[in-house]
């Protein structure tokens, strides 16, 4: 497990990532598998909740394995987004690497009344 020395980068490449959060389950929104030879700056991260009238909680957890496996480290732990309204996670100032063999995973407190927009650079 190997992370690319980031000064002397051969590529990076933008990624954004779109996710409807249907059901209160753990879902996987972004995962640098063990052999990637690359490392994700993460940009961005939105949380909308798309529901008029109530609101919706949301958990952000970055894992110590890649698809959701391994230990949760919070980034966000339930915290509760106004109707119509955007909780931002991550942006340019807060940015985070993920490493090989780590992954960053979302579970809403509601189903169907979270979207999720992340956005960040695959560097190797």
């Amino acid at each position: 497990m190997t992370a690319p020395n980031i000064v002397d980068v051969g590529t990076i490449t933008g990624k954004t990532n779109y996710f409807a959060l249907s059901s209160t389950n753990a879902t996987v929104i972004a995962t640098n598998t063990a052999s990637s030879g690359k490392v994700f700056k993460v940009n961005s991260l939105v949380v909308a909740n798309v529901d008029g009238a109530t609101a919706a909680d949301i958990t952000i957890t970055v894992n110590s394995a890649d698809d959701g496996a391994g230990t949760a480290y919070a980034l966000a732990k339930t915290i509760s987004v106004p109707a119509d309204a955007s909780l931002i996670v991550i942006d340019k100032s807060t940015a985070v690497y993920l490493e090989e063999d780590r992954s960053i995973v979302a579970t809403a407190g509601s189903a169907n009344d979270l979207e999720i927009v992340i956005s960040y650079e695959e560097i190797s």
